[in-house]
């Protein structure tokens, strides 16, 4: 039996959980941060403000504690906003031993940093315990309900570390839940947070009233620049063919329940970003946070984003989005076929 700790009881937090628990054989504990999860798991086996519907198995327990929560785990899942992850890492350093596996499940950029969650993780493990941490990243297509309720999903963990990877995929799989491994983890985890970004420009394409055009051509070439910057990176391209790249990309921009397409629409129909979030009710789109990191990053690694930096206009700095899709289409010509063009 596996002792996992799962930091983190949003929605997808809890998926994992209910992955994880539904098992049998593994003794599961779920660190929830809002007290009105933490009752809600425990007396009735549902996330009723997360993932309502869902119920989570009984081997699942369900804490606020996070010296509860880590203590004895083989392994570590952390699945808190990106924008959280350094400071619940140093909150929770003190319990955190060399010889457990962490695997990141947030799909995000530091924003000041411009660091991906795994780098965010073992620059605080470092300083804090003077280890650096065996980590991999748990990234694809996955809608956390659809997950929840047993759909076949297929996802990838990406890790340096092989045998971490080949044990991720060993305890997290079941006839559901397919698992690969990928040793490209810095393509995985770029290419899980950029998806984000261009999931809200097609949201933004669906609240102008655009049609199945627009959105393919925006996938596309969403893709294509998303690529560009992983390489430049030092990812391979060829892993923005697989799960954690065009299929998670798809999902995200397609899908009636991702956030961040939601986040777009709205902003296509002419709501405010503020008003937006507020009435997600604590839920996060992490596309909002990633367009100003991922713009950064760009700029630092000379690779143009021109969908990413209309998108940054739009959230960030009020643009209209009918004025940014326009310019998005009176671009100069490129050739389609040069990876770094744009």
């Amino acid at each position: 039996m596996s002792r996992v700790a799962i930091i983190g009881a949003g929605a997808w937090g809890t998926g994992l959980a209910i992955v994880l628990g539904r098992k049998g054989v593994h003794r599961v504990r779920l660190w929830a941060l809002e007290k009105e999860v933490q009752a809600s798991i425990a007396a009735h086996r549902l996330n009723n403000r997360f993932l309502p519907g869902c119920l989570i198995p009984a081997c699942v327990s369900v804490t606020g504690d996070l010296e509860q929560a880590l203590c004895d785990a083989q392994i570590v899942v952390s699945v808190m906003p990106s924008h959280h992850c350094r400071r619940l890492f140093h909150e929770m350093s003190a319990f955190l031993q060399a010889d457990m596996l962490f695997v990141s499940a947030t799909k995000g950029l530091e924003e000041q940093s411009l660091l991906r969650m795994s780098e965010v993780i073992g620059a605080v493990l470092q300083s804090k315990r003077g280890f650096a941490p065996r980590i991999g990243a748990l990234s694809g297509p996955t809608f956390a309900k659809e997950v929840a309720r047993g759909d076949p999903t297929a996802i990838t963990i990406a890790s340096l570390d092989a045998e971490l990877a080949e044990t991720v995929q060993r305890e997290f799989s079941d006839p559901s839940f397919r698992v690969y491994t990928n040793s490209d983890i810095i393509g995985v985890e770029l290419g899980g947070a950029l998806k984000n970004i261009i999931a809200i420009a097609a949201g933004v394409c669906d609240g102008l009233g655009l049609g199945h055009n627009s959105a393919a051509a925006l996938i596309t070439r969403g893709l294509a620049e998303i690529t560009r910057l992983v390489v430049a990176c030092g990812g391979r391209p060829e892993t923005m063919a697989g799960l954690a790249g065009l299929g998670d990309l798809v999902l995200t921009c397609t899908g009636g329940l991702s956030r961040n397409r939601s986040v777009g629409a709205e902003l296509g129909r002419g709501r405010k970003l503020a008003e937006i979030i507020d009435g997600m009710h604590g839920m996060v789109a992490e596309g909002v946070f990633t367009t100003r990191a991922a713009v950064a990053l760009a700029r630092a690694h000379k690779v143009e984003m021109p969908i990413t930096a209309q998108m940054n206009a739009i959230l960030h700095q009020g643009k209209s989005p009918r004025d940014a899709i326009q310019e998005l289409m009176t671009r100069s010509g490129k050739s389609e076929t040069v990876l770094e063009q744009a």
